[in-house]
């Protein structure tokens, strides 16, 4: 259980930490525009799409109070711990990230916009690493051993 922890607070640590430095960037004005994607700093006040945003300042709480329930339940099912443990971190990372932008800059700095054939909202590293978590785990639970782990 302890290598599984370590292990996910190491991804953890990661993602949280290249997210944050990428968020900087476009915080102190980095921008690039081209004809598939432009990056430009988006504070989104809401969750995908602005939704949500009509909470306000809760918002952050209730995200917090989702994040502590995921940690509660990866606590008590070890076993799914023991089984995702790379996505967990991942999803941990990255969720802290989204929520330390609502501390510290009002909202969630977004920074990616897709425009190539559709427009697309923005989004950033964190919630792409929401996503690719969300899938390991998906993957693990149709393909996985019962008794295989990622560690």
């Amino acid at each position: 259980m302890a290598k599984t922890s370590g292990l996910a607070l190491v991804f953890a640590i990661f993602v949280f930490v290249f997210d944050q430095y990428i968020k900087s960037l476009f915080l102190n004005g980095f921008i690039w525009h081209s004809d598939i994607i432009s990056l430009y700093l988006v504070i989104n006040k809401g969750v995908a799409f602005s939704m949500f945003a009509f909470l306000g300042e809760s918002l952050k709480y209730i995200q917090i109070a989702l994040v502590l329930i995921l940690l509660v339940f990866v606590y008590c099912e070890k076993e799914f711990l023991t089984r995702n443990c790379i996505a967990v971190g991942i999803l941990f990372g990255a969720g802290c990230s989204n929520i330390s932008d609502r501390f510290f800059q009002g909202g969630v700095v977004d920074y990616i916009a897709w425009h190539y054939g559709f427009e697309f909202a923005v989004f950033n590293f964190a919630d792409v690493m929401i996503n690719f978590a969300v899938f390991l785990i998906i993957l693990n639970m149709i393909f996985g051993k019962k008794k295989k782990t990622d560690c």
